[in-house]
């Protein structure tokens, strides 16, 4: 997919996705080695964005599976269209069950979920396994037999092997530790806050309209507002929101009463921007 890791940070910034050197050194390792790629982070710095960016570079279908507890087999593999066979089996009253069990457990009565979809086919695909860590540790077992051997076990059919390996990006908030065997058929990438230039280039991108001086602006504030002790501190993403609501109200420079009336845009709770209220020293930033 990538012939070297510049080209790696050249084609991702084509889709709008500015790349660290660390984190264009572990993509390019990861297309190379044929290895799953485990980003973990705090929420909103690009995690998931990474996995579409790559997508989009290498014109491969995205699917998806967004983990939260309670995540079963049924949600992430693959089940049975039960409807569908129970009509099977009422249409043919007369056959036996060997006989409408051959057809009824047959291709045209799997449902593929997001596992099973990744490895299926010759078209390229990304497989994106969002949010790892909110799933229950056993589906992990199933992760395990997908990014060991792409393969997959349908009891009925047999196993399926991928004939051409998904790129496959698992994404982690940390809120509970991932297990080693999971980590260890992964390449890790740890993406964290941007540098402050790099922050004020992905503004700028996404925000085409802002002034050089305004974004500035922009990524100290946010900066200075991560460096205090809050419950929830702004991402990236929240930065690119903010920017945009600055453009919205039409203001070319930060004064107090805009930011006042704006930190409900980077801040979710209450006590934090009152915290942010009390400290926040424009003229220091």
């Amino acid at each position: 997919m990538f012939t070297s890791v510049d080209d790696v940070s050249a084609r991702l910034a084509e889709t709008g996705y500015l790349a660290s050197p660390a984190v264009a050194t572990t993509v390019f390792l990861a297309d190379r080695l044929g290895k799953p790629l485990l980003v973990e982070g705090p929420a909103g710095v690009g995690k998931t964005e990474l996995a579409k960016a790559v997508a989009e570079v290498a014109q491969a279908q995205l699917v998806r599976l967004q983990c939260y507890e309670g995540v079963d087999e049924s949600r992430a593999l693959y089940e049975w269209n039960h409807a569908k066979q129970l009509l099977r089996i009422s249409a043919g009253r007369d056959e036996t069950w060997d006989e409408a069990r051959t057809d009824i457990f047959s291709e045209e009565f799997l449902l593929p979920r997001p596992l099973l979809t990744a490895i299926r086919g010759d078209e390229p695909k990304v497989l994106l396994i969002d949010e790892t860590d909110k799933a229950d540790v056993e589906v992990e077992g199933l992760l395990l037999e997908v990014l060991s051997d792409f393969q997959v076990t349908v009891p009925e059919l047999g196993t399926i092997t991928a004939s051409r390996r998904p790129f496959v990006v698992l994404t982690s908030n940390a809120s509970r530790e991932l297990s080693e065997a999971l980590r260890r058929r992964c390449l890790f990438l740890h993406i964290g806050f941007p540098e402050e230039e790099l922050e004020r280039r992905i503004v700028r991108l996404r925000v085409p309209g802002l002034d050089e001086a305004l974004a500035k602006s922009v990524v100290r504030v946010v900066g200075a507002l991560r460096a205090m002790d809050l419950r929830k501190v702004p991402s990236v993403a929240e930065t690119i929101d903010w920017a945009r609501t600055l453009l919205a109200l039409g203001a070319d420079h930060l004064d107090e009463t805009v930011v006042r009336d704006s930190l409900g845009v980077l801040l979710k709770h209450q006590d934090d921007i009152l915290k942010a209220g009390a400290k926040l020293d424009l003229d220091a930033v």
